[in-house]
């Protein structure tokens, strides 16, 4: 059997396409806002694990909730949002997911006393969002 002349294009291939679109400082300011958006999301693991284990409950039930809480947004975001997601949804539905995950993580922050800190988190994670989402549909 032959290979196919034109394999389908995979998703690194059109990742480096739209890194290549870029040059000067508009890379650096694409670059330095995925740098960002990682932080941010690591940040929605660590902040809802942290919340979790400071619940009113006993250590061996804190444990459990917090491995729950924390495997379930990056199931949602490995799913619906990571730019290598398995399910493809439109522009608007990956927001949303976003949306829904940043609140859970500015959520939990508020929730271990950071009210402060939580409004300075989903005020970042929006507008970086709002970013990523302009970038990637400006193709």
């Amino acid at each position: 059997m032959t290979e196919p002349q034109n394999p389908p294009p995979d998703r690194a291939a059109s990742a480096d396409l739209e890194w290549n679109r870029y040059t000067g400082i508009a890379r650096t300011f694409v670059l330095c806002n995925s740098l960002v958006a990682l932080v941010l999301e690591m940040a929605i693991f660590g902040f809802t694990g942290w919340w979790a284990l400071t619940l009113d409950l006993p250590l061996w039930a804190r444990i459990p909730i917090a491995l729950a809480a924390v495997g379930a947004l990056i199931a949602l975001w490995g799913t619906f949002a990571s730019p290598k997601a398995r399910i493809l949804l439109p522009m608007p539905g990956t927001v949303a997911v976003k949306a829904a995950a940043y609140a859970a993580g500015a959520l939990a922050l508020w929730g271990v006393g950071h009210p402060v800190a939580a409004v300075v988190y989903a005020v970042l994670a929006a507008a970086n969002t709002a970013v990523v989402t302009y970038v990637r549909r400006t193709r």
